[in-house]
Order: structure tokens, then sequence, then C-alpha cells
């Protein structure tokens, strides 16, 4: 039987929280008391109706489902992923995908496809890139997509100005025959859209490729209210009854949005960035971790978020940095994406005919939290001088992380930390 030709997917989802070298002179704490707008009630007003809001709820019912499938493999290690790389990356596939194929990967992504036609998701994410990538934005936020793509394979001019005018993608030759060659064009475009943070994510690139997709997302921000250096220490973090390590613990006492759900057990605190923003982290009690997880979906992270208010807290946050590395395939398929995986996919929408397969599908995303500059210790010192002790909130056990842009409802990143020390 003739070789059928194999489309890979790659994805490289990437986060870097860095040193701010600037600290404005009349940064303070009144930052903190401003309203913020918060996912859940972005889009109340019926009027803001656009096409990403029609994806925002969507994109969050995919990626607590990925995360779920995530940690039922590896329930006791650290996760971390982009959902909005994997579904960006998944939805343009979409654009070449028919009949089965494709309700398979949009119902995979959560859409009901009663409720919004094919146009409109891809309209959403065209919107979606070009808000996230505009330049007056006050976090550096790159989120691009690329095709590579052999010199023997005739792409349908469709399929070419959909990927280019919706996603944005640009389009690379590649020599696939000469794997070495291809490896190093496509890992060279990622390490550099990555600021080098991610290397060598193509490894043993399969004879039989005609084309590659890449969805990458680099994301870099200041805390708005900074964690002073000098009062980093080091601390107990406990992963579970029996393990303990030392991390570096980063301390600030201020002003932050906290909420603990009773029901649930778990404290919340949001920790914005500046510019439009934000992290939650949640913190179980102990014992707690599963029945949190359990209950994670885009509704209770809404009710979270309508509950926070804003109070005076003695926060403990380890310094960390962890990535991970997953065959997004093989997770597919159990969310039901199967069909564009197998011989029989119809990917018809790319090249006029059923000849192509996706092979492979993975993805790599790295973390890195640690305090701002120096500038900000003054500041913060005058702050731990309270006139009353506040409560006092310390992430000495494993948590969770969400970072979330206000504006869209969009998820760029989740993960779960078990073990600060283990990268």
């Amino acid at each position: 039987m003739k070789p059928i030709p194999y489309l890979c997917l790659l994805l490289a989802g990437f986060l870097v929280v860095v040193h701010c070298n600037h600290v404005p002179a009349d940064h303070d704490d009144n930052h903190d008391t401003e309203t913020q707008e918060h996912p859940s009630s972005v889009h109340r007003n019926p009027k803001s109706k656009t096409p990403v809001c029609s994806i925002a709820c969507s994109n969050a019912d995919f990626a607590f489902r990925f995360y779920k499938q995530v940690t039922s493999d590896a329930a006791e290690k650290n996760v971390f992923f982009s959902p909005l790389s994997i579904s960006t990356a998944l939805a343009m596939v979409a654009l070449g995908a028919k009949s089965t194929t494709l309700t398979q990967i949009l119902e995979g992504l959560a859409f009901n496809l009663t409720e919004i036609e094919e146009n409109e998701i891809h309209e959403g994410f065209h919107d979606l890139i070009q808000f996230l990538n505009r330049p007056d934005n006050e976090i550096q936020l790159n989120l691009g997509n690329a095709l590579f793509v052999g010199q023997e394979l005739k792409l349908l001019q469709k399929f070419l100005d959909d990927v280019e005018s919706l996603y944005g993608a640009e389009v690379c030759f590649s020599n696939f025959q000469n794997s070495s060659e291809a490896e190093k064009q496509i890992n060279d475009y990622i390490e550099k859209k990555t600021h080098g943070k991610i290397s060598n994510l193509v490894q043993d690139l399969d004879p039989f490729t005609v084309m590659l997709l890449t969805s990458y997302i680099y994301f870099q921000a200041h805390w708005e209210n900074p964690f002073s250096d000098s009062l980093t220490h080091e601390a107990d973090f406990f992963v579970d009854e029996k393990t303990t390590v030392k991390v570096k613990m980063m301390t600030r006492d201020g002003l932050y949005k906290s909420h603990f759900d009773d029901e649930l057990s778990c404290e919340v605190v949001e920790i914005p960035y500046n510019g439009n923003v934000t992290s939650l982290f949640i913190l179980p009690d102990k014992g707690k971790m599963k029945q949190v997880e359990d209950a994670l979906l885009k509704e209770t992270v809404g009710k979270w978020i309508q509950s926070l208010k804003e109070r005076r807290i003695e926060l403990y946050i380890p310094r960390f940095s962890i990535s991970g590395s997953y065959d997004v395939k093989e997770i597919l398929q159990r969310l039901g994406v199967i069909d564009v995986f197998e011989d029989h996919a119809d990917l018809s929408g790319i090249t006029g005919n059923p000849d192509v397969k996706l092979s492979k599908m993975v993805h790599q995303a790295l973390l890195n939290v640690h305090e701002n500059g120096t500038e900000a210790a003054a500041v913060t010192v005058v702050e731990m001088v309270p006139t009353s002790l506040p409560p006092v909130i310390q992430l000495n056990r494993p948590f969770l992380m969400l970072i979330i842009d206000r504006s869209t409802d969009a998820t760029f990143f989740m993960g779960k930390i078990v073990n600060p020390t283990e990268k």
C-alpha cells in the first residue's frame, strides 16, 4: 500500500515573567484599589457580542477538558500548557477538514455546532489573534502561526488564503526529504519566536512529512506590584505528607483580591500583571486537590472571580521555573478527535484530495515566576510594617495557576505546581 503523506502539528506555548527594569516613581499600592474588569463580567453587555465572545466559552471548556486528561495520567506531577496555542493550531487544521473529520475537530475543541457556525469560529480566532497582538499592549505578547510546506505539496489556494488571512500564518517552504535540514529550519524558527526559550522541539521528523504547522505564544509581563528581592528567603514546600523540599519563597504584604471557597476548601488569590492580564493562584486545603480539580470548570472559575474581595494579605509564593511537554495527539484522541490521525482522514480542503493525515502533535510550554526589579523594594519594605497583622496566605503546598486575559477571557496558560524544584 502506498504510504500516506503526513501533516505534523507542533505547538510551542511559552510564558516568562521577568525582572522589571524600571518602576515609575509614582508606583504605589493605590493602584491596587482600582476597579478591574474581570473575565466573567467582560461580556455582559449584549452589544459587545463579537466573534471573540462567541469562542470564549468553548476555549475555556477545552482548556479544562484538556487539563483533566493531562492530570489523569500524572496526578502527582507538575502540569503546564497553553490551551490557546493548542486550540489555535487545531482550528487551523479545521480550515482544511471536511465531513466527520471536521466535526470531530470542532467538537473536540468544545464547540457546540448547533449554536455556532464554522465561519464564526475562524472569525473569532482571527479577531482574538489580532487583538492580543496589538502594538499598544502593555504586556509583551506574541501569538503566531506558521506552515512549513514541502516543495512537492500543492495546496489549494483557498486554504492558503484562509490560513494567512484568518490566522496570520507565515508560509515557508521546507525540504522534508532532508530531515536534518528541515528540523534545523523549523527549530530555529521556533527558538527565534520564543526568544530562545524553546529549542529542539522538532526531532525525528517523519520522512513522509509533507507539511508542518506550528503555533506559538511568547508572553512577558511584570507584576503590577512587584515582590522585593531582599525579602525572598528559603522555606519549606510540602509536596506531600512524606516529601518536603526547600524553595526560595517570595513575600509581600499588600492589597490583593482573594476568596475562600468553603464548598471546595480552597483559597483563591488574584495577582495581576501590568496591563490587562491577571493570574489566579488556587491553593486547596491539605488533601483537597482532587476535589478542586474535579470541580475545575469555567463556571467554577467565574464564581471565584465574582467572589473576589480586596483585602490586605501577607502573601508567600515560591519562586519557580517549570516546563511541560505533551503528546497532544494521544490526548485529543481521548477527547474524540480521531479521524484526523487515521488513513481515512478527510483533509481534502488542504490539497483537494483526502490524501493526508496528521501524524504527530506535540506541545511544550515553560513557566518562570520570580520577583520584579529591586527598585520596588523600598515601597515593599514600607508595606511590611503593618499597624495590625494581616491574614497570611502561604503557597507552600501544591497549587493551581491560571493566566487569563481580562478583555477576551482567553486562558493563555494553565498549570499545577506540585513540586517547584522539578524543572
